[in-house]
């Protein structure tokens, strides 16, 4: 495979074609072959992502637009405009959007791929690997990450998930 550079998203014309409601991820990197993936993920004023922990990736996190703050539970780091952030793996975090929202830019190594083989066809594979995002799971109410691949009501708090 002979790749070849080239642009893949404007986040300025990203951010003004989305409807002012938008949230969740806004766009995804989504080329065959790569070694990383990318959001850019738009939270709405007040809207939070509950404490979690990534324990495989390293995670770089940029901030695009808006203003918030990340909750370590060592204290809370500052984000607004140009803010660059490392979320080493192993650590605890939480996201907070300010007054303003908060639109901010992941970046991270990929998941491998599964594979499936059998002895009958060892060459039946396929390239796959975890979804780059899964906002449309975290409840608006209490932050908490469904299990279910497409809830409706949290089982925490009893929140509606805006339907996609």
């Amino acid at each position: 495979m002979n790749s070849v550079p080239r642009v893949l998203a404007v986040l300025d014309d990203l951010l003004r074609d989305a409807t002012p409601e938008a949230r969740g991820a806004l766009w995804q990197l989504a080329e065959q072959g790569r070694e990383l993936d990318a959001n850019l993920v738009r939270l709405p004023p007040g809207g939070e992502v509950g404490t979690h922990q990534e324990d495989v990736l390293d995670v770089l996190l940029v901030v695009v637009a808006g203003n918030g703050r990340i909750d370590t539970g060592d204290g809370a780091l500052e984000l607004t405009p140009t803010t660059v952030a490392w979320l080493p793996r192993t650590s605890r975090r939480a996201l907070a959007a300010g007054p303003d929202g908060l639109t901010y830019l992941t970046v991270h190594r990929r998941r491998p791929g599964l594979a499936i083989t059998s002895p009958a066809a060892p060459a039946l594979s396929y390239e796959g690997g975890e979804a780059p995002c899964m906002l449309d799971r975290v409840c608006p109410g209490c932050g908490r990450l469904s299990q279910d691949p497409e809830p409706v009501f949290c089982s925490r708090c009893g929140e509606r998930f805006t339907e996609g």
